[in-house]
């Protein structure tokens, strides 16, 4: 079977609560393209996004109100401890995600939500749903690794953002979107380092990993629903084409 992998972001899900128009649209144009595609499969991976950011600067605007020795006691002492915490903050908040995305699929989702990716067992439905796994990078790179053990070479990621930009356009009126860029000159924007809330296209550990896969990636607007269809139909779309 063919298997397409859809990195889901928790802006998406659930920007403030959850976006329950969306869900239901998505999974009406989901089921739609199951049956019409007997032979196809789906990888779902849910981010944390909004939720995820709201706790995670809680729980540094808690830290920073300890003195030195509570700093010590409650591993609040460097950056690293900091972030550590953060990372699993937003994992729990990816997996609150899924759960609810795994929900609208019923009997098409047979497995429990995978929550390691190098231990995903059999995929015995139609739509497999994941979440964040353990700190050090984001769900992007789940998707990536979950690609790489069912055989598929693009992961969609859906965001929400239409395209890539060139700089931020919200702080930098002359950046300019992007219709495709190498996986060379993309790393080159994003850097190499993973931080807990970090907002950019694509996570950039699952970046390298992808490059070093050699998978494409699609960057579009997760609620262009359909948009969305087109990109699993392999017709024309808006978005990024990350690759090469």
């Amino acid at each position: 079977m063919k298997t397409k992998v859809l990195s889901v972001g928790g802006s998406i899900i659930a920007p403030d609560g959850v976006d329950t128009d969306l869900l239901l649209n998505f999974s009406r144009m989901i089921n739609k393209w199951l049956d019409a595609n007997p032979d196809g499969r789906l990888i779902f991976v849910a981010g944390g996004g909004a939720p995820a950011r709201v706790y995670q600067n809680a729980y540094r605007k808690v830290a920073s109100g300890f003195d030195e020795s509570q700093k010590k006691n409650l591993s609040f002492a460097n950056d690293e401890e900091t972030n550590y915490a953060c990372d699993w903050i937003g994992i729990m908040a990816t997996r609150l995600n899924a759960q609810i995305l795994k929900t609208c699929f019923g009997p098409l989702c047979k497995e429990e939500v995978v929550t390691d990716p190098t231990k995903a067992g059999d995929f015995t439905g139609r739509i497999l749903v994941a979440a964040g796994w353990k700190p050090g990078f984001s769900t992007d790179n789940d998707a990536v690794l979950l690609a790489e053990k069912f055989n598929a070479d693009t992961v969609v990621n859906l965001s929400n953002i239409e395209k890539v930009y060139t700089d931020d356009p919200r702080k930098n009126p002359d950046a300019k979107p992007i219709d495709s860029i190498s996986w060379a000159d993309f790393r080159k924007m994003v850097g190499d380092e993973w931080v807990p809330g970090k907002n950019c296209p694509f996570d950039p550990i699952a970046s390298k990993k992808a490059q070093e896969l050699g998978l494409k990636v699609i960057c579009a607007a997760g609620k262009n629903i359909e948009n969305l269809e087109s990109i699993l139909n392999d017709g024309s779309y808006v978005g990024t084409t990350i690759a090469g």
